[in-house]
């Protein structure tokens, strides 16, 4: 039975089109993954409403790349939320990166490793060394991904946000393990973007659950104070573009506010964008009216740089 040459063509060109859709995903650590010991644990993918990983044994990037025509030159490390627990990978993660690379911004969505996985020895440490190695993969190979390497951000969403704003206020963080030629490149985000973010670990606005997930039930007033990102504010922060709802049940506007203050205090460029009505973890908004133009108040900001 001969083959039909339009069927032909037709399977040719999905296989063509599926070549060129498929994204680079890239592991954070070659070899040993510093801060990790060998456990039963098993990474796990949960796709309901959105997909959910759990138990993160290999942190990876995955690469968004805008077209070479429209390219900005612009970068966005994205780090979804979660509660510290999992990670809302498309959601909160590649969602945002197709948003951005409709506007010529290339975008890399981190998978980092969570407290609460055997596989991790210090618990609090994990999220931040996974962020800092991912901003220096990208500044890294800004030229293969035709990226400037002084336009880098980091945004983040809930507990990611926890993760961006931990990286861009304490990028400087001294490593713990044997370091490579790599860790020498500076991961100083050039710019911060948090979504409805946790920002303190302080009982009085934190998000418990996150909390407890990267703390423990009785860390140190040293912990407490070190990774509520409000007191480590300094002026060589990044510049930072906050987005919050007022009736955020899960995670306080104090978080943000709170975080504001901190770095107007401290002379750093800041915009901030508070709702009176979205709760928590609405992502793009779509459909939830005048909420929804957030992103587009983000890429008005994002000119200035």
């Amino acid at each position: 039975m001969p083959i039909n040459k339009t069927f032909l063509t037709f399977c040719l060109s999905l296989v063509m089109l599926n070549s060129f859709s498929q994204n680079e995903i890239i592991p954070l650590w070659n070899g040993d993954i510093p801060n990790s010991q060998k456990s039963n644990d098993k990474e796990i993918v949960l796709s309901t409403d959105a997909t959910r990983i759990s138990l993160v044994q290999t942190p990876t990037l995955e690469v968004f790349l805008p077209t070479k025509k429209s390219a900005t030159g612009k970068a966005v490390i994205i780090c979804p939320g979660g509660g510290y627990k999992y990670v809302v990978y498309d959601w909160e993660g590649t969602d945002i990166a197709k948003w951005y690379n409709s506007k010529g911004i290339a975008a890399f969505v981190l998978k980092y490793r969570l407290p609460n996985s055997k596989s991790v020895k210090v618990s609090y440490e994990a999220p931040l060394q996974d962020a800092q190695r991912a901003l220096r993969i990208v500044r890294s190979q800004a030229e293969k991904w035709q990226v400037n390497p002084n336009k880098i951000g980091i945004m983040g969403f809930s507990a990611g946000g926890h993760v961006a704003s931990t990286l861009g206020i304490q990028f400087d963080k001294p490593n713990i393990f044997k370091e490579t030629t790599i860790d020498a490149i500076s991961a100083r985000p050039d710019f911060m973007i948090l979504i409805y973010p946790v920002v303190t670990m302080k009982t009085d606005y934190t998000h418990k659950g996150s909390r407890l997930s990267l703390l423990g039930e009785n860390p140190t007033d040293v912990l407490i104070n070190q990774y509520s990102n409000e007191l480590q504010v300094t002026e060589n922060t990044p510049p930072t573009f906050i987005v919050h709802a007022t009736d955020d049940a899960a995670v306080p506007v104090e978080n943000s506010l709170n975080l504001y203050k901190a770095l107007k205090d401290k002379g750093v460029k800041t915009e901030m964008h508070i709702y009176p009505e979205g709760g928590h973890g609405f992502s793009l908004a779509i459909g939830s009216g005048y909420l929804q133009t957030w992103p587009d108040r983000l890429f008005d900001w994002l000119q200035s740089f």
